[in-house]
């Protein structure tokens, strides 16, 4: 879809938060976008999927004081992706134009940087849950080492790191990795 950049100030929130907020910006442009039987739901750090299959995803790298925030949105067209289902907002009707899905984004990111950055990561933590697969989800967790974890979806800490419950009972804190939904792996 496209990238923004983010000047960071210094009264702002955490910026490793802007994954959330990029992600509530991306669904509320895509239900302002289109009329769904079943709405986006954001998967933890990046991703929106529509059932099990992944619509969209949001990349951040942050230089110094700026972070920019890549989205891509299936619009039309799904990639095909090995082990993983993919979909596109074609399947579910008909997709919004590029530029005016543009223009819906930018306004809903613009919101959403806005709540960010005057209410504060609690609201955006309380905003991402609602939107998420919920609590209890099973998940898998592929860290860079390469080495997975499997268990269930807790919820996100204060700031924003996902909290999985594994088979033992322990709770760890995720500060990042690819994650899957343990029964598709996608």
């Amino acid at each position: 879809m496209g990238s923004t950049v983010v000047h960071l100030r210094r009264t702002d929130p955490e910026p490793a938060m802007l994954a959330l907020v990029a992600g509530l910006a991306v669904r509320d442009a895509i239900c302002q976008s289109m009329s769904l039987s079943t709405e986006p739901v954001l998967k933890w750090p990046n991703d929106l999927l529509i059932g099990i299959a992944k619509l969209g995803g949001i990349l951040l790298e942050r230089s110094s004081d700026s972070v920019v925030v890549g989205v891509g949105v299936n619009l039309k067209v799904a990639p095909v992706i090995d082990g993983r289902e993919t979909i596109a907002l074609s399947a579910l009707g008909t997709a919004p134009e590029r530029d005016a899905f543009a223009q819906v984004l930018s306004a809903t990111f613009d919101a959403e940087l806005a709540r960010w950055r005057d209410a504060g990561t609690a609201q955006v933590i309380r905003r991402w849950s609602a939107a998420a697969h919920p609590p209890g989800t099973k998940l898998v967790v592929t860290g860079a080492d390469g080495k997975g974890l499997e268990g269930t979806f807790v919820g996100l800490d204060d700031a924003g790191a996902m909290q999985l419950r594994l088979g033992d009972g322990r709770v760890e804190t995720i500060l990042s990795g690819e994650v899957l939904l343990a029964d598709t792996k996608g």
